[in-house]
């Protein structure tokens, strides 16, 4: 099987497990990572036995290098990946794409421009749960979809200390309306707060959204919660898609107290997310989820961060 040589920007958290998925992956060879903090890039190169910089452009000077992911805080996101376009490389970027409009816009124009690719990290989109609920909207399993209601609570991540949890746990659910409704969101209407000392961000959000379908999704998130809960139900005329992101559960609810376990096969969705990535710089097709999908997502986000300040409903072209 051939192997397209990547590279990984930022091996904290997250960055870590890139480069753990890399290491297994088959169409996949990681040459090269790099972090800033030194004892988190020696500790990691060492555990995957591969190089490591310090310095970034070390990586992207590299010729060999086809594709590099970039796992660095969204502040520094348009920046780096600029940086990348700019060296011809293929780049897939974690969620969120940018944290400006402008920024995302800059993006991907610049990787149409320089003939290379550009992902967005949504990893929700390759969970198999929601997969199988996708498939079973397109089948009609639940007749027209009236509503969706999702949930995404938890604890405060002490780590997280650039974004709020609007656009940080909220924009999994965003993402994942866009992709099950396929249509384009056109009014928001939201409420956050914080109310953490120690964060400086919002750290509750309820977004209602309504497409173009007239599908009416609601969306709540918060890092007030003493555990974490991952759920949405999709309801429609006929009955109830209950769909648990942690579980990679399906199970449909219908008249006469009929329930049904949908079998799902399990998968871990980061790594399905990156082979899909490799597989699109191999054959030169747009990624599953492209810089447009992360534009979407993040241009709902920031008009429901409007929305909450101005107390209004924002309309969206």
């Amino acid at each position: 099987m051939k192997e397209t040589n990547v590279g990984v920007i930022g091996v904290g958290a997250m960055g870590y497990n890139h480069v753990r998925i890399y290491s297994e992956l088959e169409n996949a060879n990681l040459l090269a990572i790099s972090d800033m903090v030194r004892g988190t890039l020696d500790k990691v190169s060492k555990e995957f036995n591969t190089v490591g910089y310090v310095d970034m452009d070390n990586i992207l000077q590299l010729d060999d290098i086809e594709a590099v992911n970039i796992c660095v805080p969204t502040v520094f996101h348009h920046d780096v990946v600029m940086n990348a376009i700019e060296a011809g490389k293929n780049v897939l970027v974690e969620k969120p794409i940018a944290s400006k409009l402008d920024e995302a816009q800059e993006m991907i124009d610049a990787a149409h421009d320089a003939g290379v690719l550009l992902a967005t990290g949504h990893v929700e989109r390759f969970n198999p749960a929601v997969r199988v609920a996708k498939e079973l909207i397109q089948a009609g399993e639940i007749g027209d979809v009236v509503t969706a209601h999702a949930k995404r609570l938890g604890p405060y991540p002490p780590r997280i200390r650039d974004v709020g949890v609007a656009i940080d746990l909220a924009i999994h659910d965003i993402d994942i309306f866009n992709y099950l409704f396929d249509g384009k969101a056109h009014t928001v209407f939201a409420n956050m707060s914080s109310n953490l000392k120690n964060c400086a961000f919002e750290d509750h959000a309820e977004i209602m959204t309504k497409y173009e379908n007239d599908v009416l999704t609601i969306l709540e998130t918060n890092w007030l919660t003493p555990y974490k809960k991952r759920q949405l139900n999709i309801t429609g005329v006929e009955g109830i898609i209950s769909v648990d992101y942690g579980e990679q559960s399906v199970t449909v609810y219908k008249e006469n107290d009929k329930v049904e376990k949908v079998k799902v096969e399990n998968k871990e969705p980061l790594k399905e997310e990156l082979r899909s990535f490799i597989n699109a710089v191999q054959n030169n097709t747009t990624p599953e989820v492209s810089g447009e999908d992360g534009f979407e997502a993040l241009k709902i986000v920031d008009a429901a961060m409007k929305s909450s300040k101005e107390k209004s409903l924002i309309y969206l072209d």
